[in-house]
């Protein structure tokens, strides 16, 4: 009888967030979550500052690196530190942004998958009982693969202007410094 009256128990707020259905909450996931935004934005701007095929390779790596880490979300398998792992995330890209240095390739595509397996475990872990999981996932891959477009596009824009590359490493800089927030539990 409890349950009625306490929507907690009772996973009602789990309806309410989806109540545009699956494909927006799981669109709304990376949008709404201050550390998967900036760190999504952080991986469209890296791609940027590298440049040639790292504009499209380093963000669809991510995707779907992230779409693996989301199914073993989903099925729980107890991957820990997952909150650790996505201010890390933070953390180095915000450096990696504040660095301006051009990262090989190969170096940028690994970092950002071993970051994408926490945040992708996060979304399919953090998924609502109400969900349709792959409608929620593809939502979820929409919105990081939107955010990621979003920081090529600011990247792309700032490389242009020396003012643009300075106010880059200052963001980086303060990414990094939210990242460290998370990290050591002070946000």
């Amino acid at each position: 009888m409890a349950t009625i009256f306490i929507p907690q128990l009772a996973s009602a707020h789990e309806v309410v967030g989806m109540r545009f259905g699956s494909f927006i909450g799981g669109l709304a996931h990376p949008v709404l979550g201050v550390d998967h935004f900036l760190a999504m934005v952080c991986v469209g701007i890296l791609s940027a500052q590298i440049g040639g095929r790292a504009i499209w390779s380093v963000p669809a790596t991510f995707v779907g690196v992230m779409a693996f880490g989301g199914l073993l979300g989903m099925l729980d398998l107890g991957l820990s530190a997952i909150e650790a792992g996505i201010a890390f995330s933070l953390l180095a890209l915000g450096f990696a942004i504040t660095m301006d240095r051009k990262l090989p390739l190969s170096m940028a595509m690994t970092f950002v998958g071993i970051f994408a397996i926490f945040h992708g475990y996060a979304h399919g872990a953090e998924m609502p009982k109400v969900a349709r999981p792959v409608i929620y996932s593809i939502g979820f891959l929409t919105g990081t693969a939107a955010l990621h477009l979003c920081g090529v596009i600011i990247g792309d824009i700032a490389q242009r202007y020396v003012r643009g590359k300075l106010i880059l490493r200052i963001a980086g800089g303060a990414i990094a410094g939210i990242g460290f927030a998370f990290l050591v539990g002070l946000a």
